[in-house]
C-alpha cells in the first residue's frame, strides 16, 4: 500500500510502534492530534476562531482561571513573559531543582529589566511549611521533572496564605494531570506533556491583569491577548479533538504510572504526595536494549533515573503499561 493511501489511524499506530516514549512530553502521538489539523488563519476565520475559542474555554475551565493567553512558542517563553508582566515587590521562589533554577534566573532578569522586583528570595521546598515571612509573590514548579517531584500543593497553598502572596506556577508538567492549578494566581504551560496536544503552544492563565507593560513588543501580555502577532493556529488545532476525550488519555498516564511504580517500589524515592502524574524518579538506573526505546535524560544530574509515563497516551483507557516491558534495570547506585 502507497502510503498516501494510509488512513490517519494507521499512520499514527505504526509510527507509535516505531518508537516508544518514557520522556517527558510531548506525548506519544494520537489520531485526533491529526483530525483537528486544518487550513487557518488568525483573522477572517470564522472557523479558526470558533475553534480556538472552544479550546481556550476548555483550557479555562481545566486550570480554574478566568483569562488567558496564547502563543506561539514553549512554556519556557510563556514563563518569562509571566515573570516580566506579574511579578513585582517582593518574590520568594521556592527551590525545588533544574527547573525552579530556571524560575529564578527569570525573575533576576525581570528585576534588572523591569525595575519592579524589589528582592528574590529563595526557600527549599521541603522547608515551606517554617515559612513565616511575608511576600508579595510565591513562585514554585508543580511538578519538577528533574527530580521527579511534585510539590504537595497543601504547602504551597499553606505558604502561600502565611505569606500573604499571590502565587505563579510553572505548570508546564503537570497541568492536564494534577489538581489544584486554581489556588495559583497565574500558570503558565505548553500544549503538550499532560495536554497530548502537539508542540507549539504556550499559554499563561490567570485571574486579574498585571497592569502593567514590558518595554518589549514580543514580551509584552496585551500584544498576546491582542493578537498582534501569529498565534499558535495549528498547535492550538491539534487540541481541538484532544480534549474533549483528555480523561480518557489521561488513565492512560495513570495506568503507566501504577504499574511502574509496582514494579520499582523498592526503588521510589519519593514519599505519596510527592509523586507526580507525570514521571518516577527511582534509586537505580534504567536502560533499555530495544533501539525504539527513547528514555529521558534530565537536565539536572540527581542520579538515578527519572522515567515518564506518557508513552501510550494513543492508547487511552486500553492502555496496561506493556512498554515497560522494553525497560531493564540496573540496581547499582
Amino acid at each position: 500500500m502507497n502510503k498516501s493511501d494510509e488512513s490517519i489511524a494507521g499512520l499514527v499506530a505504526r509510527r507509535n510502534a516505531e518508537k516508544c516514549l518514557f520522556t517527558a512530553g510531548p506525548a506519544s502521538l494520537l489520531t485526533e492530534n491529526l483530525t483537528g489539523l486544518r487550513p487557518c488563519f488568525g483573522r477572517g476565520d470564522a472557523d479558526y476562531a470558533s475553534l480556538e475559542t472552544t479550546v481556550l474555554d476548555a483550557l479555562k475551565a481545566l486550570s480554574g482561571h478566568r483569562e488567558i493567553a496564547r502563543l506561539q512558542g514553549s512554556a519556557s517563553l510563556a514563563l518569562e513573559l509571566a515573570t516580566l508582566n506579574f511579578l513585582a515587590g517582593r518574590v520568594l521562589i521556592v527551590s525545588s531543582g533544574y527547573y525552579s533554577d530556571r524560575l529564578q534566573a527569570m525573575a533576576e532578569a525581570a528585576q534588572r529589566q523591569t525595575g519592579r522586583i524589589t528582592h528574590i528570595g529563595s526557600i527549599a521546598w521541603s522547608q515551606l511549611p517554617e515559612l513565616n515571612e511575608g511576600f508579595d509573590w510565591l513562585v514554585a514548579c508543580y511538578t519538577e521533572t528533574s527530580v521527579g517531584l511534585r510539590l504537595p500543593m497543601a504547602q504551597l497553598l499553606a505558604a502561600k496564605q502565611r505569606a500573604g502572596a499571590r502565587m505563579l506556577l510553572d505548570a508546564t508538567a503537570s497541568i492536564g494531570l494534577e489538581t489544584g492549578h486554581e489556588h495559583a494566581d497565574v500558570i503558565a504551560y505548553s500544549s503538550c506533556k499532560g495536554l497530548f496536544g502537539l508542540t507549539g503552544a504556550a499559554f499563561i492563565a490567570f485571574n486579574e491583569h498585571p497592569g502593567y507593560a514590558p518595554d518589549s513588543f514580543y514580551l509584552n501580555l496585551d500584544n498576546h491577548l491582542e493578537r498582534r502577532m501569529t498565534g499558535p493556529y495549528h498547535a492550538i488545532a491539534s487540541l481541538a479533538d484532544v480534549l474533549p476525550r483528555h480523561a480518557d488519555f489521561r488513565s492512560a498516564v495513570m495506568q503507566n504510572k501504577a504499574a511502574f511504580m509496582a514494579r520499582m517500589r523498592p526503588y521510589l524515592t519519593r514519599q505519596e504526595d510527592q509523586q507526580p502524574a507525570l514521571c518516577t524518579q527511582i534509586s537505580a538506573t534504567i536502560t533499555s536494549t530495544d533501539p525504539r526505546a527513547i528514555l529521558y535524560a534530565p537536565r539536572g544530574n540527581q542520579g538515578g533515573s527519572v522515567v515518564c509515563h506518557l508513552g501510550e497516551a494513543h492508547l487511552g483507557a486500553a492502555a496496561r503499561g506493556d512498554i515497560l516491558n522494553l525497560l531493564e534495570l540496573d540496581p547499582t547506585p
